[in-house]
C-alpha cells in the first residue's frame, strides 16, 4: 500500500488536520519513513500559480513568494499502467508546502480494505516520479526535516 510512488485513491480520505471535510483524494507516496510513517502529497486541482508565472508541466519554483509546485499536464501519462489523472481538462497540482507525513499505522486502521476504502491507482513512472522529487528536493518552501528523508536513501 505505502510503497514509493504508488498512488492511491480514497474515498473518502479523511484530512488529518480535521479542517476539510472529508473527501475523495489522491494520495502519492513519495518516501516511506522510519517504518512507521510514509512522506506524502495530496495532488489538487487547485492553481495557485500566479498568472505571470503560469507553466503547463514540470516544476516552478518560486522562493520569493515561497511557491513550489509540480505541475501535471491533463492527458499525460502518470503510471507504468498508463493511467493519466482523471480530469482531462485540468492541469494536476503538487505543492511543496502541502507535502506531509501520515502515520501508516493509523492510516491502515482508517483504510482497512483495498477496493473499498481505497484503491491503488497505479505505480508513478519512474522519470515523472524522478522528476517530482527533484522539484521537491531543490525547493525552499520545502521543510527541511522532509527534505532530509527525500534525500535518504533508506
Amino acid at each position: 500500500m505505502f510503497e514509493e510512488r504508488n498512488i492511491l485513491y480514497f474515498t473518502p480520505f479523511y484530512f488529518p488536520n480535521g479542517r476539510s471535510a472529508p473527501k475523495s483524494k489522491f494520495f502519492v507516496v513519495l518516501k516511506e519513513h522510519d517504518g512507521n510513517s510514509v512522506l506524502a502529497s495530496l495532488p489538487t486541482r487547485k492553481d495557485s500559480i500566479p498568472v505571470q508565472n503560469a507553466i503547463t508541466d514540470g516544476c516552478i519554483d518560486l522562493p520569493e513568494i515561497n511557491l513550489n509546485c509540480f505541475v501535471i499536464s491533463p492527458n499525460t501519462t502518470v503510471t507504468e499502467d498508463g493511467y493519466c489523472f482523471p480530469d482531462e481538462s485540468c492541469p494536476t497540482h503538487i505543492y511543496g508546502h502541502q507535502i506531509d507525513l501520515h502515520d501508516t499505522g493509523m492510516m491502515k486502521s482508517i483504510y482497512p480494505h483495498e477496493g473499498t476504502d481505497y484503491e491503488i491507482y497505479g505505480k508513478m513512472k519512474e522519470s515523472l516520479f524522478n522528476d517530482l522529487l527533484d522539484c521537491l528536493k531543490n525547493s525552499k518552501s520545502v521543510k527541511r526535516k522532509f527534505k532530509k528523508i527525500l534525500f535518504s536513501t533508506i
